[in-house]
């Protein structure tokens, strides 16, 4: 029989197909299963304005018939087949699409959801065959035909026989080479594994002839038989349905229970916990998309980590396109696991890309919206859940801040919790404005380690005698969100180690300036006797019981210091360091007296007072030799 000659540039594009479009050969069982459940839409399509047709939905269905002796890959459907000329066009024809062809003719819209566009995901299945057999039979036609190629030399199409309507496409697998291992896609689990990853959504049944082994006496073995006899086996098929057929996405939320939708979480995302909450999303407008969204309860061993990929499941039309899609979710959002489904979107040739990204950004958009909405709500509603939440991903919300500049603060800044030294409990900056005295204009807050190490800070006292509250700042990335933030509704946000505070009554500020006057000279002293660790040694307004603390001035505060000089860089930063006294504690009258007999000791009380200062701090003594000889020296 003549081979005619494929009517494009044959070997260059399907060349390119084969090792180029495709980035996974597993993809080619996707594509004709997806081709596959088209002839059945095309046929049901039919059977709606026919009644002669006489088929109903469950009436369809595809088969997968592996054969590992004769190294073929058999799928069956009982389609609405094809004619010798639809042979001829759609498969002698590359990027000859017969679906895009009947939808056209057709104009179906929304009713039927029909998968091909391009006509040629058939030809992918070249990627794992040297040869490939279709046999075909349109409904209501007498006559089947056979179509075979084994690649860009061509192709036969001749009369065969054949039962039924409907498509017989029958793979020979290629062998083995050192590089790849085409047995996998003749093996059970694997071609199971492969339609639950792509098409377990198909709306028909996809079933799988696997040979089994049973005994072939059923009958319990007598009592009297010999030991040693080998029992016999005998081997038979047995037919397994592959795919969930329906989507979850797709059913009424009323229809859903709670149950369904913590084990599609589960199962499908593998963890071992129950999320926290799951977002179900059906929108329809400008972008019609299904979306299953969920909080997870706990983060992902490696979420913190470089090797974590964010990102959701997409399909369109039931069928898998990415199994990661990380536009489709902001960094601040990427502990949301889930799945979109959208027929709305313009897919490359290969399906497994977007043409077009602004669809993408449009329903990530929508989704940001619906994700803070959720949070919320977890937030009014569940309490307690959301506090395990925020201990587990609140440190993304404040990245999310932070390294946007303080462009998302109007949407995040309403998820933040900080500890409330005051409290002793999370609260949010709402709670915390919502509690301010009258007279209150700032929003206090002081960094450290943790709780208990900032209780302990001698900066925080005169604020908590006001009655006013301070959050405790834990997270290296704390001070940096805030200081970006700048303001929460119009409240400024003020650190208790860094500035004025401006708690002293105008009498006491007075008092203050005068003493500050009286003193300069001394201080002046020390600020020398320090040579350039500080650069200013002055009277504090913010000190109450403590003897000595550590300010700072400028944008870079102590904590950000200790932060960016953790990293690995070349060069340290340094804050503006000021090194303040309280008037009010004994020290300050010992210094005035050795200021005036003894202004050697007072270098030394110097030293000791800044290197108290920074241990109070948290931060490192430059000479911890030099600090311990002058203690001993002391006493």
């Amino acid at each position: 029989m003549k081979t005619k000659q494929f009517k494009t540039e044959s070997r260059r594009i399907l060349d390119l197909m084969i090792n180029s479009i495709y980035t996974h050969k597993e993809i080619f069982l996707r594509e004709l299963i997806s081709n596959a459940s088209d002839a059945m839409d095309k046929l049901y399509f039919k059977s709606l304005t026919d009644q002669s047709v006489g088929i109903s939905r469950s009436d369809l269905k595809i088969q997968l018939i592996p054969d590992k002796a004769m190294r073929r890959l058999t799928l069956v459907d009982n389609g609405t087949g094809m004619s010798k000329e639809e042979l001829e066009n759609n498969l002698g024809t590359i990027a000859q699409s017969g679906t895009l062809n009947f939808k056209q003719e057709n104009e179906i819209k929304e009713d039927i959801d029909i998968i091909g566009q391009f006509g040629v995901g058939f030809y992918s299945a070249f990627m794992v065959s040297k040869k490939i057999t279709v046999i075909s039979k349109a409904f209501g036609m007498a006559e089947a035909y056979r179509w075979e190629s084994k690649g860009a030399e061509g192709y036969t199409i001749e009369p065969c026989d054949k039962e039924g309507f409907g498509t017989e496409i029958i793979l020979e697998i290629k062998d083995n080479t050192e590089d790849e291992n085409y047995d996998e896609y003749l093996e059970p689990y694997r071609i199971t594994e492969i339609v639950k990853r792509y098409s377990d959504y198909i709306r028909y049944p996809i079933q799988m002839e696997a040979a089994k082994s049973r005994l072939k006496d059923k009958a319990e073995k007598p009592e009297d038989a010999d030991e040693g006899e080998i029992p016999e086996y005998e081997t038979y098929t047995e037919t397994e349905t592959l795919n969930s057929m329906i989507p979850l996405w797709r059913r009424n939320k009323s229809e859903i229970s709670a149950e369904e939708y913590e084990q599609f979480y589960t199962e499908k995302f593998y963890d071992y916990e129950k999320p926290l909450r799951c977002l179900h999303v059906k929108a329809e407008g400008t972008m019609t998309y299904n979306a299953l969204l969920y909080i997870p309860a706990k983060t992902p061993y490696n979420y913190y980590s470089k090797e974590y990929e964010k990102g959701l499941q997409l399909y369109s039309n039931g069928v898998l396109i990415m199994d990661k899609c990380a536009d489709l979710l902001p960094d601040y959002f990427s502990f949301v696991r889930g799945l979109v489904d959208s027929q709305d979107l313009s897919l490359n040739i290969s399906r497994e890309m977007l043409q077009h990204d602004r669809q993408l950004k449009a329903i990530a958009k929508s989704l940001e919206k619906k994700i803070k909405s959720e949070l919320q709500k977890l937030l009014s509603e569940e309490r307690e859940k959301y506090e395990q939440f925020y201990k587990a991903f609140g440190l993304q919300i404040k990245f999310g801040i932070y390294s946007s500049f303080g462009a998302h603060k109007e949407l995040l800044e309403d998820l933040l919790m900080y500890p409330s030294l005051k409290e002793d409990k999370l609260v949010t900056l709402a709670e915390y404005k919502a509690a301010m005295a009258p007279e209150q204009d700032a929003v206090y807050y002081a960094c450290g380690e943790s709780v208990s190490r900032i209780r302990q800070l001698p900066q925080t006292e005169r604020v908590l005698d006001k009655g006013w509250d301070i959050l405790c700042m834990t997270d290296d990335v704390d001070e940096f969100a805030v200081k970006i933030m700048g303001t929460y509704d119009g409240k400024a946000f003020k650190s208790v180690s860094s500035g004025d505070l401006d708690l002293e009554s105008e009498d006491d500020k007075k008092a203050a300036e005068q003493q500050s006057l009286d003193h300069k000279a001394m201080f002046e002293f020390m600020q020398k006797a320090l040579e350039g660790k500080v650069k200013e040694v002055r009277l504090s307004k913010r000190l109450k019981s403590h003897p000595v603390c550590l300010a700072s001035e400028g944008a870079l505060s102590l904590e950000m210091e200790k932060v960016l000089n953790s990293m690995p860089a070349d060069k340290k930063v340094k804050a503006e360091r000021i090194l303040e006294i309280n008037a009010g504690h004994p020290v300050f009258a010992a210094l005035v007296k050795l200021y005036a007999e003894d202004q050697d000791k007072l270098k030394t009380y110097s030293e000791l007072l800044y290197n108290q200062a920074l241990l109070i701090e948290g931060i490192a003594i430059e000479d911890p030799v030099a600090f311990s000889n002058a203690i001993c020296e002391l006493m």
